[in-house]
């Protein structure tokens, strides 16, 4: 099974389920996502790690550091650094806050970035765009230079063309649409 396959797999197996929500945009659904029970795992973190560096690598983003705004991006931007260690550019990671902090520095993107640095906005689940938005527009205040938009997964509910619409590619590692067929299949 190829490394996408197993990630999907665990996407649908752990993270996915069927039900009336309410998502982080407002929106109703009938399919949820908590990509951290997949993201915050050993192996969640293997396959995220590879496959994100490698569709950063491809798409030639050329970036210093990954990161998104906070708590869905943070495990992303981690094993895409840590998989990048040994590489001979490795990635930096950083975090966007969702708020400037109200204390110290009043920082809001917190880690290694600088002004100039070109980066890769990272995301767990794109509905519609909003939270990589946030983050593309809290970096961009600082001076710093999103390349490019990497999700874990894209709902396919027009977020992937919110995002493009500020002048960034969007890559996703896995769709609702590979999800849904294998929800509740066995692991």
């Amino acid at each position: 099974m190829t490394d996408q396959a197993q990630l999907v797999h665990l996407l649908a197996t752990r993270s996915a389920r069927r039900g009336n929500f309410t998502l982080a945009s407002g929106r109703q659904s009938t399919l949820y996502i908590d990509a951290r029970l997949t993201t915050m795992t050993p192996d969640g973190q293997r396959l995220i790690g590879r496959l994100g560096l490698s569709t950063i690598r491809s798409a030639g983003w050329g970036a210093a550091a990954v990161g998104g705004l906070t708590l869905g991006a943070d495990p992303i931007a981690y094993a895409i650094c840590h998989a990048s260690a040994d590489d001979a550019a490795p990635l930096r990671a950083f975090t966007v806050r969702k708020e400037p902090k109200g204390h110290g520095t009043g920082k809001q993107v917190e880690g290694p970035v600088a002004a100039g640095d070109h980066v890769v906005v990272v995301e767990d689940v794109i509905t519609t765009g909003g939270s990589a938005s946030r983050a593309v527009e809290a970096l961009r205040r600082e001076g710093i230079v999103p390349v490019g938009i990497l999700a874990l997964v894209d709902r396919q509910e027009g977020g992937r063309e919110t995002l493009e619409a500020l002048g960034l590619p969007v890559h996703a590692l896995a769709t609702a649409e590979m999800i849904i067929p294998l929800i509740g299949s066995v692991s």
